[in-house]
């Protein structure tokens, strides 16, 4: 298979998560300043494993663009996203097993994106906020997408789409 048809499968895969993050996050729990969505967590996840931080990181910052442009994010998806996207790609690259992806997902937006949301919150949004104020509330839903990422992914494994999804972005 070329180079070129591979990065289109990639691109098309990334696309749809993106739309999975997209419509999930319709369904986003408020918390505070937040609007917090575990589905896109789940997505960042799947995207670690099946794409690499790259890919994961474009999925996360188009899902949290389309999620402001349509009211259903706020600016906090942004940092909180990406960061978890760019970790949880980076440690799967780096150690190929799952609980990378998970750790990376859950470190990333769970402390580090929700530590780099103060700012945003205080000088983009004008709310006030401490700078751990969002961690408990990002922790719970990184926590749970990333939960329900590791049950996907193990799913697709045993049934082997899992490799087969591998074999077709080679």
């Amino acid at each position: 298979m070329s180079d070129t048809s591979s990065r289109t499968r990639k691109l098309a895969l990334a696309g749809l998560l993106t739309a999975v993050a997209v419509v999930g996050g319709m369904f986003s729990i408020p918390l505070g300043a937040a609007k917090c969505s575990p589905v896109q967590h789940m997505v960042n996840v799947i995207a670690a494993v099946l794409l690499g931080p790259g890919y994961a990181v474009g999925s996360a910052f188009t899902a949290s663009l389309i999620r402001n442009l349509i009211g259903t994010g706020s600016l906090l998806a942004f940092p909180g996203s990406m960061v978890g996207a760019l970790l949880a790609g980076l440690l799967y690259s780096k150690t190929r097993h799952l609980a990378g992806a998970f750790a990376g997902e859950v470190v990333g937006t769970g402390i580090l994106g929700a530590m780099l949301s103060y700012p945003v919150a205080i000088f983009l949004m004008g709310k006030p906020a401490a700078l751990f104020a969002f961690v408990p509330a990002f922790l719970i839903n990184t926590i749970a997408g990333a939960t329900i990422a590791v049950l996907v992914v193990c799913a697709l494994a045993r049934t082997s789409v899992l490799e087969e999804l591998r074999t077709g972005l080679k």
